[in-house]
């Protein structure tokens, strides 16, 4: 997991902070958001070939894996 993590960069002068895909301006987010909205890894790689790797996407899951896993979840209220 260490690995992967190296993958991800974080520089206040890069997309104002937020951890990116090292050597892009792909963030950890888009690609979760991605994810998230059904796209398959494959696709995410797709989009973005040369720039991203299945390896790439994993490191964007596993950054957000050890940022939630000490975090204190709130749900969100129901609307």
């Amino acid at each position: 997991m260490n690995e992967l993590l190296t993958r991800i960069h974080v520089d206040p002068k890069i997309m104002v902070g937020k951890p990116v895909i090292r050597g892009t301006r792909i963030t950890v987010e888009h690609i979760m958001n991605e994810l998230a909205a059904g796209m398959s890894a494959a696709e995410i790689v797709d989009q973005y070939r040369p720039r991203l790797s299945e390896e790439d996407v994993r490191a964007a899951c596993a950054y957000a894996s050890a940022l939630l896993s000490g975090a204190r979840i709130i749900p969100l209220a129901a609307e």
